[in-house]
């Protein structure tokens, strides 16, 4: 049996869960997020935890088991504490600012380059080279980040451009360097 997936979920106080068939809500004190459950799969809300279960040991449904029972625990954690994800912004010139609930990239081309904030989540301008994209979907937060890394992402000969908080780009020496 899934090790992860046969874990009971806790669930704290001040989040109501609703299971309606393959339907999965979970509302907090940040939000609301609901979770459509593949068809094998049953989840059972017991007093304060919920518990996930297959029918079988097919391939599908042990590889949906762990898979469920994680998603339906970042939920609970989103609506809880929500996530968040630090950019780093670097090289000479590049910068950000804000623009309402927007962002403005200064990133060494010749135009700023704007991005605006999804539905649900909140870009936050730390300092000039800083952001912070949090929400409550962990799944959304990462794709946001991912999508503001991609217009600039870390140059290997020099390291500029746009990277996670606490990344290590890994340097190539150049055509000096034998």
């Amino acid at each position: 049996m899934s090790r992860i997936g046969r874990l009971p979920i806790p669930v704290p106080a001040g989040v109501e869960i609703s299971v309606d068939g393959n339907l999965v809500s979970v509302k907090g004190a940040k939000g609301e997020l609901s979770h459509t459950v593949p068809s094998p799969i049953t989840v059972t809300l017991d007093d304060s935890t919920i518990t996930v279960a297959r029918p079988n040991d097919e391939r599908e449904s042990r590889a949906l088991h762990g898979l469920t029972r994680t998603l339906i625990a970042n939920m609970i954690t989103g609506v809880t504490e929500g996530y968040k994800k630090d950019l780093e912004i670097v090289g000479t010139g590049y910068r950000v600012v804000a623009k309402g609930s927007d962002l403005e990239f200064a990133l060494g081309y010749s135009h700023p380059v704007p991005v605006t904030a999804p539905e649900g989540i909140t870009l936050t301008v730390v300092g000039p080279t800083k952001v912070t994209v949090s929400g409550i979907d962990k799944q959304q937060v990462g794709e946001v980040s991912a999508n503001i890394r991609k217009l600039r992402k870390p140059d290997p000969y020099k390291g500029k451009g746009i990277r996670y908080a606490g990344e290590i780009v890994r340097r190539k020496v150049g055509k000096a360097g034998k």
